[in-house]
């Protein structure tokens, strides 16, 4: 995975902004709200993040989904992709920068703030939300990181995707444990007794390589000891909290020997058909996402969900001014202000974010409806008590547009660890220097930030 650098990415957020603040940032114009939009001879290009756990699905999603675009709208539908969080960045930079790319984008929501701090997207006006089916389509929870505030929001939810682990009920039976541990020492603890190296048989999975996930661990184990990784204008990555949770996080693979060695080498996908094989007890760091694999797996009897622990490694209880099961995660629509077809964006966002349509990608991906309806509908459905409990103890990353540049750091500190956690160590001054690596480029990016 190539990583730019985040002093780049920070000066070039910052030419974006300044470039286009004269544009403006505000309502779609054209048709009025609720009226038919003809988009006959007219294609709208959406970005959206490559579906690696179910790629040809995706790709009838697609297909079918511009299809009822073509019906609604005579509209034709682009979709691009982006697979990897470097990448997702990049593609943001460029279009903005050059005032032209894909018409409506699909962000992580810690994407967000980075994606708002250039003014190059729409904050939605009444007319834009009419457009959409208005703000309380919605779950209300999901809205907590589309802008700096209510009043000034640009994240359209689309999906949401709060983190939980699943484990092998039927491998925790068979080692004593009666429920997953609540704190990481614990559930270190647990990976202990459940790992058999000579069965083939490890406690956890955990994609170390992976493009995203990585730095949602250190996020996690951080907030959760009282350091918020941000304050104010201040980044903290060099706090002591941080080297605890890099060294904890590396340490399962290294010194406690919890996790398979191939791990160093994995994806999600890959820790995903490792633990859905029934070869490691908890699947750590994953979403409803997995439910479609799991469920037609070896273990689709033997599975359920838990929260992710909340107790910081080294501490009996958090420290945090709120609970931190996950970071609030999802996905964010978001209509560029550049475009040239605004109206059929809404129109797009409005077919995508219905009730039949987010129950329909529920069923094929996993994510949780951002639909308010769709989401209550589910009710009591198996396997979903996690989740929806994780969704409501998450908590949001800091919303600056310095965010994007300081995850990247984080994950940066674990792709240039990845040589040593191959060898079997990763030394606590090399760890030292990485981590104040990330710190001079995460407050490089703050004091470039709006």
């Amino acid at each position: 995975m190539r990583i730019r650098s985040t002093a780049t990415v920070a000066s070039l957020a910052v030419m974006a902004s300044l470039a286009l603040a004269a544009c403006g940032s505000g309502s779609s114009g054209g048709s009025s709200s609720g009226g038919a939009v003809n988009g006959a001879g007219k294609t709208l290009d959406v970005l959206v993040n490559v579906n690696t756990n179910y790629p040809e699905q995706q790709k009838q999603w697609f297909t079918d989904t511009a299809k009822k675009f073509k019906d609604q709208t005579g509209a034709d539908l682009k979709f691009e992709t982006f697979t990897s969080a470097n990448d997702e960045l990049t593609r943001i930079q460029t279009s903005v920068v050059s005032g032209q790319g894909p018409d409506v984008y699909s962000l992580g929501t810690t994407f967000t703030p980075t994606a708002y701090a250039t003014n190059a997207f729409v904050t939605l006006s009444d007319d834009d939300w009419k457009k959409v089916g208005g703000k309380d389509r919605f779950n209300q929870a999901a809205l907590g990181i589309s802008g700096p505030d209510k009043d000034h929001l640009a994240g359209i939810p689309f999906v949401s995707r709060p983190f939980i682990m699943a484990y092998n009920k039927d491998l925790l039976k068979a080692a004593g444990i009666d429920k997953p541990a609540t704190t990481w020492d614990g559930l270190l603890d647990q990976a202990k007794k459940l790992t058999d190296p000579a069965k083939g048989q490890y406690g956890m999975a955990v994609a170390y390589k992976d493009n995203f996930d990585p730095w949602k661990y250190i996020w996690a184990m951080s907030v959760q000891a009282g350091n918020p990784l941000v304050d104010g204008k201040t980044a903290k990555l060099d706090d002591p909290t941080v080297q605890k949770a890099y060294q904890t996080y590396f340490g399962w693979l290294t010194k406690d020997k919890v996790v398979n060695p191939a791990a160093v080498g994995w994806s999600n996908s890959q820790a995903l058909a490792d633990f859905a094989s029934g070869k490691s007890a908890y699947f750590l760091m994953t979403t409803t996402t997995s439910l479609p694999t799991l469920e037609k797996s070896a273990i689709k009897d033997k599975f359920e969900y838990s929260l992710m622990p909340t107790v910081a490694p080294g501490e009996t209880s958090s420290k945090s001014d709120q609970p931190a099961a996950s970071i609030l995660s999802g996905d964010n629509l978001v209509v560029a202000d550049y475009s040239k077809n605004k109206d059929l964006a809404f129109a797009y966002v409005n077919l995508v974010t219905s009730k039949d349509e987010q129950l329909n990608y529920q069923k094929t991906f996993g994510d949780l409806p951002a639909n308010a309806d769709a989401l209550a509908s589910l009710g009591s459905a198996p396997h979903m008590a996690a989740s929806t409990q994780s969704a409501k103890e998450s908590k949001a990353t800091p919303f600056t547009g310095a965010w994007g540049d300081i995850q990247l750091a984080l994950l940066n500190v674990t792709v240039q660890s990845l040589p040593d956690l191959a060898s079997g160590n990763v030394s606590d001054a090399a760890l030292s220097q990485r981590i104040k690596d990330a710190q001079t480029k995460s407050q490089q990016s703050l004091d470039r930030a709006k």
